[in-house]
């Protein structure tokens, strides 16, 4: 039996995502140019541009090559139309909220933030949310097709709502971005696992992020293994050596050593970093032990410590992670600036080209 041919339909969907993928990636070119990008026919590719400029995605640019006496016809310039949408790029941190316009080129058109109290209000996060994502769309001066999302708490895998744990520092309670955001399409995932997958060429690892609250984010083959409830990688309850070689939760040993934000779970990032060899001491043996139970259960291949002060104890966390039975290398991060937002930045412009390309 020979196999059935592709219908006439999907050979006319597949080209028209060739034709915006090009046009994406060139911005502007002719048909006789996306032909020859695409590697299909002239008439097939004006037939393409034809069906996309009925749809309102792609619009003649008003440029034209050179022609005429000679040099043969004038080619008309195509690219996409103008004001297709946007993607909203949003963080939800103890910093406060901000929200960026991603165009499909991969340009930030428009951001904004608002700032938040100390301790947090839901209601107070939620009204900031709604409106950064508001003032960005108006500022870039297109809508939003979809809004990704990374909040500086758990994240439900199934709801998308955030998640009040015990001894959390960010505790903004049971927030939901997706009915806040409504009626787009929304991704919400805690900004742990948006950090690691910005961390660039890395598929199998762990990503210990420890700043005022504690994290950690299992990539295994390149996707982040988020759990039953989306709640892996939650080592704050981890047991660990303490003072006196005491086992202590993670998130109390903060406590002990007088390390944290008065009235909060947070750690005060500035006292810790200015603590006293001892007390570095004391803190790069128990993030070992909090590696070593990561590297049992999850066996990655390297680990990379991320956040405001987790960097700054590597050459107190070495060591403490060699004398380990099992041996794991570790280094600092890659990207130091805002790797939640750029993680958030890559997925929400993926998702905004598909949105594009695939309707």
């Amino acid at each position: 039996m020979k196999p059935a041919k592709p219908s006439l339909d999907l050979v006319r969907s597949v080209t028209d995502e060739h034709v915006l993928r090009a046009l994406i990636q060139h911005r502007r070119l002719t048909r006789a140019e996306l032909a020859v990008e695409i590697g299909i026919s002239k008439p097939t590719a004006g037939e393409s541009v034809r069906r996309l400029t009925e749809r309102g995605l792609v619009a003649d640019t008003g440029e034209r090559t050179p022609g005429g006496r000679g040099r043969g016809r004038v080619g008309l310039y195509y690219g996409l139309a103008p004001k297709l949408g946007v993607a909203l790029a949003i963080t939800i941190t103890p910093a406060g909220v901000a929200a960026e316009c991603i165009d499909v080129y991969g340009e930030v058109v428009a951001r904004t933030t608002r700032p938040i109290d100390r301790p947090v209000h839901p209601s107070q996060v939620a009204a900031a949310l709604e409106e950064v994502a508001a003032e960005a769309c108006a500022a870039a001066g297109q809508p939003a097709r979809l809004a990704v999302v990374g909040a500086a708490d758990p994240v439900d895998r199934e709801t998308g709502r955030l998640v009040q744990l015990p001894d959390a520092p960010f505790l903004v309670g049971e927030l939901d971005p997706a009915a806040i955001l409504a009626p787009l399409e929304v991704v919400v995932d805690n900004d742990v696992n948006w950090a690691a997958l910005a961390e660039p060429a890395l598929r199998d690892f762990a990503y210990l992020y420890l700043g005022e609250g504690l994290g950690c984010a299992i990539v295994n083959d390149g996707e982040v293994r988020r759990g039953h409830a989306g709640l892996t990688g939650e080592i704050a309850h981890l047991l660990t050596t303490g003072p006196d070689g005491r086992a202590v939760r993670f998130i109390d040993l903060f406590g002990e050593l007088s390390l944290r934000r008065e009235g909060t779970t947070a750690i005060d990032v500035d006292r810790l970093l200015a603590s006293g060899s001892a007390t570095h001491e004391i803190i790069g043996t128990a993030v070992a032990g909090v590696v070593a139970a990561v590297v049992a259960l999850a066996d990655p291949q390297e680990i990379v410590v991320g956040g405001s002060w987790g960097p700054a104890l590597l050459d107190r966390i070495r060591p403490a992670v060699d004398r380990m039975p099992r041996r794991v290398p570790v280094r600092a991060a890659t990207l130091t600036g805002e790797p939640v937002l750029d993680g958030v930045r890559v997925d929400a412009l993926t998702r905004l080209r598909a949105s594009m390309t695939t309707h």
